[in-house]
């Protein structure tokens, strides 16, 4: 096997764990400092598994400056999985069966999900419905209709169980089956009023998701990655009701930068809770007036054979891992650290964009930005951009 045949990709990732302590080391590798999800990509890549990654982590570390760097420490991980098993969630990691398909598609897939309910739902074809947390009384009325008539055509009802129109939609789908992002982890129900909702959820066949390590508590920074996996996970994403800056808009975004189909409710021109709604359709998004619209659009997207279960990847094993990359000389890796530094800024760019620019092998370039994103230099964003951290 070559080393190319071995690299990162989005439709053909490493081979998921097959052992429980190969799901150990994900999970410990996932959680140690400054390990993103690209940098975890990207490590297993360079290193064949989690553990050889871990083991170099510390030189990598080391490399781009920063001193006394330790890895995760294992009990953090006992504690965690200790935690799931108390919680009834179940890890599931990209690659294997139960790994929703259309969420292993995108640039930025979560490695591991904990997934609390029936895991069987998310093989199911999926729809989001999301909106404005002061909903109005027609867009609630609105999100109920839709969710039912998603649910009632065979589509799991996806949102972010909060306030509003995310709270009214699963409620209209609780027994069609609907699921909902979390954005802590999934023993952390947010808002607090919804517990009873989550746990009506999972005992009617839906179920709660989250890539946060359990125990965590939601904090504002958590919800743009939270929505990239609500628009990931669906064919399309449905507006109800959204101000001109909204979160809702952020999952639009999301959709339209994973080729998902953005749909939206208009509204009055003088209600700022439809602004969004409306900036979304004068830009292109598909005006909905019931869920036969949304399913028109969706099209052969939704086929019964969407709704199987997913086999596993077809992933071809790798007989040996693949030898990391040679390391350039420290003069070489300082002038490639500088020339980096000086294209990024705090506008996003394409990570495939400045190696062009760079004209250099992404195979050269990759282990230094892992170094600088180490070393808290360069922050990469949903979509596989970069940019420098001021």
């Amino acid at each position: 096997m070559t080393e190319d045949s071995y690299s990162y990709s989005s439709t053909h990732p490493p081979l998921p764990p097959t052992t429980e302590d190969h799901r150990f080391d994900w999970l410990r590798l996932l959680r140690s400092r400054r390990v993103g999800i690209s940098t975890f990509w990207r490590l297993l890549s360079e290193h064949g598994t989690a553990a050889a990654a871990l083991a170099a982590l510390p030189d990598i570390a080391a490399s781009a400056g920063v001193s006394g760097y330790q890895v995760c420490p294992e009990g953090v991980i006992h504690a965690e999985l200790k935690a799931a098993r108390a919680g009834r969630a179940r890890m599931i990691c990209r690659g294997e069966a139960a790994y929703p398909a259309q969420l292993s598609e995108i640039s930025d897939p979560p490695p591991i999900l904990w997934v609390t309910g029936d895991p069987r739902a998310l093989a199911r074809p999926m729809v989001a419905l999301v909106g404005a947390r002061n909903a109005s009384s027609l867009g609630t009325r609105m999100a109920k209709s839709l969710a039912r008539g998603l649910g009632e055509a065979g589509y799991l009802v996806v949102s972010g169980l909060a306030r509003g129109i995310d709270t009214v939609a699963h409620q209209a789908a609780l027994d069609t089956g609907t699921a909902a992002v979390l954005a802590g982890g999934v023993d952390v129900l947010y808002p607090s009023e919804n517990t009873l909702l989550a746990e009506e959820m999972c005992r009617k066949g839906g179920a709660l998701i989250s890539e946060m390590p359990m125990g965590m508590q939601p904090l504002a920074r958590h919800f743009p990655a939270r929505n990239r996996i609500v628009s990931g996970l669906s064919s399309a994403v449905v507006v109800v009701e959204a101000a001109a800056k909204s979160g809702s808009l952020i999952t639009a975004r999301c959709a339209l930068d994973q080729g998902r189909d953005v749909l939206a409710v208009p509204g009055h021109p003088l209600d700022a809770r439809a602004g969004g709604c409306n900036i979304l359709i004068r830009d292109g998004a598909r005006l909905v007036r019931d869920a036969d619209d949304v399913i028109e659009a969706i099209g052969p997207l939704a086929t019964p054979a969407a709704a199987a279960p997913q086999a596993e990847l077809p992933l071809d094993p790798p007989a040996v891992p693949a030898a990391p990359p040679q390391r350039r000389t420290l003069a070489e890796t300082a002038a490639l650290h500088s020339r980096i530094l000086a294209r990024l800024g705090p506008s996003p760019i394409a990570e495939d964009q400045l190696i062009r620019d760079l004209a250099c092998p992404s195979g050269e370039v990759a282990p230094v930005l892992t170094d600088l994103e180490m070393e808290g230099r360069v922050r990469r964003r949903p979509g596989g951009l970069l940019t420098l951290v001021p």
